[in-house]
C-alpha cells in the first residue's frame, strides 16, 4: 500500500510538466549582430540570390575547419537555395591563420572571387603553412610573387581584424562558427562547431 499511497502525491506532477522539454531538440540559438552580406565584398560560393545564405567564420589552420569544408560544399551543390560565405576568424594561437587570410585576401585582389575558393580549397587539401602563401597563390592562378608582398606590406590586416570583430559581434566564440540566414524572413540561426550537412539542413 505504500506504493499506491504515494502514486496520487503532487511531487510526480511537477517532472512530467517539464517531461516534454527533454524529447524535443535543442532550440539553436539566433546570431547577435550579423554583418550584413556584401554580394560585391563578401566570398560568396553559390547563387548570390540564394534564400539562404550559411556565413562561416573559418581559421585556415583549425582541423575542424578543414573537415568542414567539403561540408558546406556539399550543402551548397545538394541545395540551390542555398550559398555560403566565407569570413576570417582566424584564431591567435594558430600562426599560420593570419597571414593566410592576409593572403586570400590578396589573391582575390588580384583574381577575383574564383581565385579566392582555388586558394581556400588548396590550403584545406594541403595544409595551412604560411611558407606555401606563393605556390598556393600560383596554383589559385595569380601572381605568388605579389601575393606576398601584399602580405608583407599587412595591407588586408585590418581587414581580417574587422571581420573578425564582426564574428564575435555575431555570437561566434570559435571555428567554425556558422551563421545560417533565412534571407527573406531575416531570420538567424547560429551553429557552432563542424556539424554533419543534416544539421544545416534542419
Amino acid at each position: 500500500t505504500g506504493t499506491g499511497g504515494s502514486a496520487p502525491a503532487a511531487a510526480p506532477t511537477a517532472p512530467t510538466a517539464a517531461a516534454p522539454t527533454p524529447s524535443a531538440p535543442a532550440p539553436v540559438p539566433t546570431a547577435k549582430d550579423v554583418v550584413p552580406v556584401d554580394k560585391k565584398g563578401d566570398h560568396i560560393f553559390g547563387d548570390v540570390d540564394a534564400p539562404i545564405t550559411v556565413i562561416e567564420y573559418s581559421d585556415y589552420e583549425c582541423p575542424f575547419c578543414s573537415r568542414h569544408h567539403p561540408t558546406l560544399s556539399q550543402l551548397v551543390e545538394d541545395n540551390d537555395d542555398v550559398n555560403w560565405v566565407y569570413r576570417h576568424f582566424p584564431l591567435g594561437f594558430h600562426a599560420n591563420a593570419t597571414p593566410l587570410a592576409e593572403a586570400s585576401e590578396c589573391v582575390t585582389e588580384l583574381g577575383g572571387n574564383d581565385a579566392f575558393w582555388a586558394f581556400t580549397d588548396s590550403i584545406f587539401a594541403e595544409g595551412a603553412d604560411a611558407a606555401n602563401i606563393e605556390k598556393y597563390a600560383n596554383d589559385a592562378g595569380v601572381d605568388g610573387a605579389a601575393v606576398r608582398k601584399c602580405v608583407d606590406d599587412g595591407k588586408y590586416a585590418q581587414d581580417i581584424k574587422d571581420e573578425m570583430a564582426g564574428g564575435s559581434a555575431g555570437g561566434v566564440s570559435g571555428t567554425p562558427g556558422n551563421i545560417v540566414i533565412n534571407n527573406k524572413t531575416g531570420d538567424t540561426r547560429l551553429v557552432s562547431g563542424a556539424q554533419p550537412v543534416s544539421a544545416f539542413q534542419a
